[in-house]
């Protein structure tokens, strides 16, 4: 009677309605399944969240308005078989959708059974990044993933400059996935976990206590926990009893830990005591309005709901409370947009069914697609803050507190959030500005460490796993003074081993170390060789005159240099005295050829200016060649007799004034040092020239100098040949390549410049083409590597390296140069003075041949004047260009040209009609 009732009220409902209306119309009662682990620490809250969610919304008239929310809870606790059944029995029962379960192991079962029966599966706890593949399109995760949580661990990690960690967890779908997702963060910011404890899903604590003795062991001592709430506070108990909570110590516990604290009325403060100085994440919730009124309720709630056990809510519980709003929201928009509750048969299970399972009773949710739908869609302020999905399935906004657990209570120091990283202001006040994640904006307050300390923790020890550092050395036959191994006492003795010894004892903690010669004591050995020990495991490190090269530095991580090195050409070199011709070697042939050029243009050019005004530049022919050759040269002393009487003749003569004087000076500076500085010659000017020789060259044995030429510089391995000893050098370079000798020896100069103490006849040519150094190897990521660094900056600072290098190793002498010759001056070394000077003369001389045309076309005017029908020619021009102006017939005549063509006297034009002859006698 009441079906029939409903149906005829639906029925005049749609009568009544205008065509084209949207009318949300949903059945009475609407069954949802409710998962969790009632007694947990998560479930117990999120059950009593879920029914006071459940009741808000039945007596909220704006939504789902006539359709009442029934949920059926189950408790799973933690297994997914019973996950599985209880999952199968809501089914049985017209389920649109489950809320949960907690857990991640649970999830990844359940979503199997929700993906065939196209049922939306929510979970406000399940937090396995995993779970949100395409493989779970119908699991809908109301809560932060793990991959954020982990993304803000790595920061913290990384802010406190920490480079690996030990991840403790347990080995279960939560705990690994979460633990592969911290891996992954790290990497992205160049850190890494550098062992993984992982315990097996219900161990005892004797278990637990084997994996936490040989995570001690490592060198890390920055912990991250990622484990349920029963097993991390028995780990955390494990770890004080073993003093692995001490100082020095780092742990950084999940979500897990706040959520525990949160739940208690009463913090305990034995348990407290076990994780003093521990920083734990909780996930961040706003302060909003469902909030605040879920507070003030909950305690009448969990009185009618465990009947007088007092828990405090947690964020979980915001989180549980807002998935069933999400869904009611959902249903909402599903209803209005003419969805409806109907099943259908699911073949595949009917072709399985009998038996007592009772599959047939099981069937397809027909709307369930358009509910995940809506369900992707819904926008709201919940409890915890904002509720809508990203287009990844991911709630917007994650972020999280960071807490510091102080004697008996919590400190929040700072917050996490996916906008702007670590901050100590609120993600909500953030979120209104601009996204500024950058690393000098990375703040949080001070924290208080393990061991009552504030002073952040180095973060890492040496590996207390009673066994030596084993220490690679060459096994050198030649310039023992940097390593020297006695095969008889096993010592080993040097430079490079001082330099060690000194920067292990400036440590804050020991290590204990042998040192184990490398070679065969005949021939220098293999640096490369020697390297590669450390990535096959053999040695720990390696100790020695290892230069830091490219191709080693790929497979493993070098100290800072402690030693500066690079490749130099050492060569035997003569004296070179002075001879007859040394005053010519100042300047190239080039030079010295431009420059007499430039001293007979600038001659030429003063006389064409002062030709026609100045009796010390006529004369005859012969005459005036001279003049032009004995001024142009005597400039060079400044002993020029001939004066300057045109303007343009001064300006020309002024600008050579000063470049002779340029060049001089320089001659003169060159000839005092070819003259004053013993000279030295070689064959080889440096790299440049040794590559374009055919001439032998010699390496030392071991040396990376071999690889270097031959892959980087393109020598051939024909030319090169191997030398062993100092001995071996000079004699090599003593024969020549003439007599099977070597013309140069390619090496580094630490080695170069201790040979040259004692051989005085051979120097270094060239510059130092390569640029390195020498330092300590270890394996990539190697902490010790960082710390020795430091010491080694310590021992440079305080001046102890210089002692222990003067106590092995003494100075080179003189001969050790890189300048055999000086450079000679070049053309291009006075070019911009010989272009001014060159544009001085061509300015000069236009401004002349400017004023010469002009008299010279007056003087034609005024002749056409009075001999009519007689022009100008060529020939008349040139006799008139070299005609002596009348003006200046008096000698010391100062008139300029300018002026004289200006007057137009007639003298000047009477004694230019003079016949060519008497003209020329009158030169």
């Amino acid at each position: 009677m009441k079906s029939i009732l409903h149906i005829l009220g639906i029925f005049s409902c749609l009568c009544y309605c205008t065509p084209g209306q949207n009318v949300s119309v949903g059945p009475d009662v609407v069954n949802i399944g409710v998962l969790c682990a009632f007694d947990s620490t998560i479930g117990r809250v999120a059950k009593v969240a879920i029914a006071a969610a459940i009741n808000d919304i039945n007596n909220d008239s704006s939504i789902l308005s006539g359709t009442k929310l029934v949920a059926q809870m189950q408790d799973t606790n933690y297994s997914g078989f019973i996950g599985i059944a209880q999952a199968l029995q809501f089914m049985e029962k017209d389920t649109v959708a489950i809320i949960g379960p907690q857990s991640s192991v649970v999830a990844h079962v359940i979503s199997h059974v929700a993906n065939e029966l196209q049922v939306p599966l929510m979970s406000f706890a399940a937090t396995d990044p995993t779970l949100t593949s395409l493989q779970y399109p119908f699991f809908v995760r109301t809560i932060h993933s793990d991959q954020f949580q982990m993304a803000s661990v790595a920061d913290l990690v990384d802010y406190y400059g920490w480079k690996m960690v030990t991840a403790v967890y347990i080995d279960d779908d939560y705990g690994r996935n979460g633990i592969a997702t911290l891996g992954d963060e790290l990497a992205k910011r160049r850190l890494k976990i550098l062992y993984k404890a992982a315990i097996r899903p219900g161990a005892k604590k004797s278990e637990m206590a084997a994996v936490l003795v040989k995570a001690a062991m490592m060198e890390s001592r920055v912990f991250v926990l990622h484990a349920h709430d029963d097993s991390g506070l028995a780990v955390f108990s494990l770890a004080y009893n073993l003093t692995m909570t001490s100082g020095g110590y780092v742990w950084i516990a999940t979500d897990w830990l706040s959520a525990v604290l949160d739940s208690a009325p009463r913090l305990d403060s034995g348990l407290l005591s076990t994780m003093q100085g521990v920083l734990t994440l909780r996930p961040h919730t706003g302060n909003t309005n469902m909030k605040k009124t879920l507070i003030s309720q909950w305690s009448t709630l969990v009185k009618e709901e465990s009947g007088g056990s007092g828990f405090l809510l947690n964020s979980f519980g915001f989180y549980a409370y807002d998935s069933v709003w999400m869904l009611a929201h959902a249903l909402d928009a599903f209803f209005t947009s003419g969805g409806n509750i109907s099943f259908s048969p699911d073949p595949r299970l009917h072709a399985v069914a009998g038996g007592a399972l009772n599959l047939d009773a099981l069937s397809v949710f027909d709307g369930g697609m358009l509910l995940l739908e809506k369900i992707r869609k819904v926008n709201f302020m919940g409890a915890a803050g904002p509720v809508k999905l990203d287009s990844d399935g991911n709630l917007i906004h994650p972020a999280y507190d960071i807490i510091n657990i102080i004697g008996s209570g919590l400190r929040t120091i700072g917050y996490w959030s996916n906008y702007s990283g670590l901050s100590t202001v609120s993600p909500e006040t953030l979120y209104k500005k601009p996204p500024n994640g950058t690393i000098e904006n990375q703040k949080l307050r001070a924290a208080f460490w393990p061991g009552d300390t504030i002073t952040t923790p180095r973060g890492w020890v040496f590996a207390n796993n009673g066994n030596e550092l084993r220490i690679g050395v060459p096994n050198r036959v030649s310039y023992r003074q940097f390593v020297s191994a006695d095969n008889q006492t096993g010592m080993v003795s040097g430079f490079c081993i001082d330099v060690f010894a000194a920067a292990i004892n400036l440590l804050p903690y020991p290590v204990a170390y042998r040192f184990i010669p490398f070679g065969n004591g005949r021939e220098n050995p293999s640096y490369t060789q020697l390297i590669n020990q450390i990535v096959t495991d053999e040695f720990d490190a390696v100790v020695g005159d290892v230069a830091i090269v490219t191709n080693r530095t790929k497979v493993v991580d070098f100290t800072q240099p402690y030693v500066g090195s690079g490749l130099v050409i050492l060569t035997s070199v003569k004296s070179q005295g002075s001879n007859g011709w040394a005053f010519l070697q100042p300047f190239t042939i080039r030079m010295w050829l431009v420059t007499g050029v430039f001293f007979l243009i600038v001659g030429t050019v003063v006389w064409l200016l002062e030709h026609r005004i100045n009796d010390d530049f006529r004369g005859p022919p012969a005459k005036q060649v001279i003049t032009v050759l004995w001024f142009s040269f005597s400039t060079l002393f400044f002993a020029h007799r001939e004066d300057t009487r045109s303007t343009l003749g001064r300006f020309v003569i002024i600008i050579w004034l000063f470049v002779v004087l340029i060049i001089q000076s320089s001659y003169t500076a060159s000839l005092t040092s070819i003259l004053t500085v013993q000279q030295l010659t070689s064959p080889i000017r440096g790299i440049d020239s040794l590559i374009a020789s055919d001439d032998p060259i010699g390496f030392q044995v071991g040396s990376f100098a071999e690889s270097y030429l031959v892959h980087e510089l393109g020598v051939s391995p024909s030319r090169l040949k191997s030398l062993g000893s100092p001995d071996e050098y000079k004699a090599a370079l003593d024969l020549g390549p003439r007599k099977g000798g070597v013309v140069a020896i390619v090496d580094e100069r630490p080695y170069v410049e201790l040979f040259l103490t004692n051989h005085d006849r051979f120097a270094v040519v060239g510059a130092e083409f390569t640029k390195s150094g020498w330092g300590f190897a270890f394996p990539r990521d190697s902490q010790l590597a960082v710390d020795l660094s430091t010491a080694i900056l310590t021992l440079s600072e305080t001046g102890d390296l210089q002692r222990i290098h003067d106590k092995w190793l003494s100075t080179a002498p003189s001969s050790a140069t890189t300048d055999l010759q000086p450079d000679r001056l070049h053309v291009y070394t006075f070019s911009g003075l010989f272009l001014i000077c060159g544009l001085a003369c061509v300015a000069a001389l236009a401004v002349h041949a400017c004023v010469l045309v002009r008299q010279y076309s007056r003087h034609v005017a005024a002749e056409q004047s009075s001999r009519s029908g007689r022009r100008g020619s060529i020939r008349s021009f040139l006799s008139f260009a070299d005609h002596r102006e009348a003006q200046y017939q008096g000698k010391g005549s100062s008139k300029d040209p300018a002026a004289l063509a200006a007057s137009g006297s007639s003298s000047g034009v009477s004694s230019f009609t003079s016949s060519n002859a008497s003209s020329m006698s009158s030169r």
